[in-house]
C-alpha cells in the first residue's frame, strides 16, 4: 500500500529475528507495522522518516 515511512523501528545493520517491526507506514490515517519476513541483517534501503512509498517498493533488504 502506498503510504509514508513514520519510523524505522531496526537500525541499518541489525540482527532482526523474523515477525519484528522493521517500520511503522502511516497510509490513510493509520499507522501498520512492516515485519520481518524472515531472520537475518537489515541493511536499510533508501526512504526515510517522512518520506513518501509507493506498493511494491524495496524498503531494505534482510540478507
Amino acid at each position: 500500500m502506498d503510504g509514508t515511512v513514520v519510523k524505522w523501528a531496526a537500525e541499518d545493520g541489525a540482527n532482526i529475528s523474523e515477525g519484528d517491526t522493521v517500520l511503522v507506514l502511516e497510509a490513510m490515517k493509520m499507522e501498520t507495522p512492516v515485519r520481518a519476513h524472515r531472520s537475518g541483517t537489515l541493511t536499510r534501503g533508501e526512504p526515510n522518516e517522512g518520506d513518501a512509498v509507493r506498493k511494491g517498493q524495496a524498503l531494505g533488504e534482510i540478507a
